[in-house]
């Protein structure tokens, strides 16, 4: 995609000017029209937010109506708000059109904040107008903003420096921006040409280089090449592959049930220079008793090249509740002929495959390092979870390829400490002395509560970094009266557990 379908780079200077000086930042929006009205825009409800600017028609109201909203405005104030761009700037983006003296936004233009390892800042987001703006079902082209599933990718992020970055299906470039912070190149590549504008336009406006964009499908535009890194925030939605069936771009790739996130796992290894790391939300089907996550397994297996994977399945959706799920996101009202006929379209295709639940969840994949055991690791991970994970994600491959040097008698030999945010609850039974539970809490992370016993509670309570580990579980079956060898062959294994999911970190 050549970069002459922009103007001038002046325009784009000019309303990064002007954004700033109107000070359009997500802090101020969120002041402009208060706490009660910024969540009630995060459901799609407009009205407070409008009632909160009537009467106003200083830069910050107006950018907040035109560009947030996707109000339509006069062109004077639009032209008093952006005093450089102005609004013929908006339309030579695409992000507004003129009929006479009204402007009309094409496009919304969003303040989004970020915080990473390197800091902490804000951008601007261009993308399609959502639902709420167009007052009614989203056109199938349409380019996705912000929503839950990006940031939850972005705050999955690894932080740690990369040289090259994929970013494969990258809508409005959010994960390009993310991974910028962190690669000096990052190549960004989509099948819709309208994101990759949308892409390349968010780079420029937030001053940001590096980052090149491709079209195409899957691996086609980067095949021969090889990334330290690869996110994706893929279009994984199931759906049924019959006439009269919205397919969305930024939803549906145009694959049969999990077909998209089965070929990206299993191809995804063509692209990675070994040790690197792929990162993709996705969706897998149960199948007529088939675990979900057995079926990932089965496509981790089918990759070219050997495979550590860490899947953690967040939540399953029965048929009907998946199917309603993605029909009200396409904007359909519920109640409608027309919602009843997309919802039989879906449970028809669920019972062709003998599709039980849908699996959602995190995928971690890494080009297995030379000489180290592989991480095979499927779980089921359902609590909240608070904060970005990619901290956390990163210090357990890290903890996991130290520990893979070591063996028992080196990890004994080795000393510990108790993570800052883990905290031990112990329940009795009324008028007992001894607890009946020992839980360990972790604050941050997944937010894992671990049931343990006397031994491995003492051991984790132990460990300050002073003393090794073997002598603290000598000391222990001492105490308790048990065999020195015995219990190490009991606790070291849990021990490793415990360093892997951030409950314990080596000295």
């Amino acid at each position: 995609m050549s970069d002459t379908r922009y103007p001038d780079p002046s325009v784009i200077e000019a309303l990064r000017a002007d954004l700033s000086a109107a000070g359009y930042t997500a802090d101020a929006v969120r002041g402009a029209w208060g706490p009660v009205a910024d969540t009630a825009t995060g459901h799609g409800l407009l009205g407070p937010a409008r009632r909160a600017l009537a009467g106003r028609t200083d830069p910050l109201a107006v950018l907040c109506r035109t560009l947030f909203l996707g109000d339509a405005a006069p062109r004077a104030d639009v032209d008093a708000a952006l005093p450089t761009a102005r609004a013929d700037g908006l339309v030579a983006l695409d992000l507004a059109r003129i009929d006479g003296e009204v402007v009309t936004p094409t496009a919304l233009l969003r303040p989004q904040d970020f915080a990473d390892a390197g800091g902490t800042g804000g951008w601007w987001i261009a993308s399609d107008l959502d639902e709420a703006a167009l007052g009614g079902a989203l056109p199938t082209g349409h380019v996705l903003g912000i929503g839950g599933a990006s940031l939850t990718l972005a705050g999955l992020q690894l932080d740690t420096p990369a040289r090259r970055v994929l970013d494969l299906g990258t809508g409005c470039g959010i994960q390009a921006l993310r991974a910028r912070r962190i690669a000096p190149e990052v190549v960004a590549t989509d099948v819709s040409e309208r994101a990759l504008r949308f892409t390349l336009l968010n780079a420029r406006l937030n001053d940001l280089t590096g980052i090149e964009v491709r079209h195409g499908s899957l691996f086609e535009p980067v095949a021969g090449e090889e990334f330290d890194r690869v996110v994706s925030n893929p279009p994984f939605v199931i759906t049924p592959r019959v006439a009269g069936v919205p397919e969305y771009e930024y939803r549906d790739a145009g694959f049969a049930g999990d077909d998209l996130v089965a070929a990206f796992v299993s191809g995804v290894g063509g692209v990675l220079a070994p040790g690197g790391t792929a990162q993709l939300l996705g969706n897998w089907e149960y199948r007529d008793g088939q675990d979900g996550l057995d079926r990932v397994r089965t496509w981790v297996a089918a990759s070219s090249h050997p495979l550590d994977a860490w899947i953690v399945e967040r939540e399953q959706l029965d048929p009907l509740a998946y199917a309603e799920l993605w029909v009200r996101d396409g904007g359909t009202t519920p109640g409608s002929a027309e919602y009843e006929r997309l919802i039989d379209a879906w449970l028809t295709d669920f019972a062709a495959r003998g599709v039980t639940a849908v699996g959602f969840g995190y995928l971690l994949l890494r080009r297995t390092p030379i000489g180290m055991p592989p991480l095979v690791r499927y779980e089921r991970v359902a609590q909240p979870v608070a904060g970005s994970l990619g901290p956390h994600l990163g210090a357990a491959l890290a903890a996991w390829d130290r520990l893979g040097l070591l063996d028992d008698t080196a990890l004994a030999e080795s000393t510990a400490i108790v993570a800052e945010d883990v905290t031990e609850a112990r329940h009795h039974r009324p008028g007992a002395e001894e607890p009946s539970v020992i839980e360990l809490h972790q604050g941050g992370a997944f937010a894992r509560v671990l049931d343990v016993d006397p031994a491995l509670a003492a051991l984790v309570g132990a460990c300050d970094g002073d003393l090794p580990l073997g002598v603290l579980i000598d000391a222990i079956g001492d105490l308790l009266d048990v065999d020195a060898g015995a219990l190490r062959a009991d606790l070291l294994p849990r021990v490793r557990e415990l360093l892997f999911t951030g409950f314990l970190r080596l000295a």
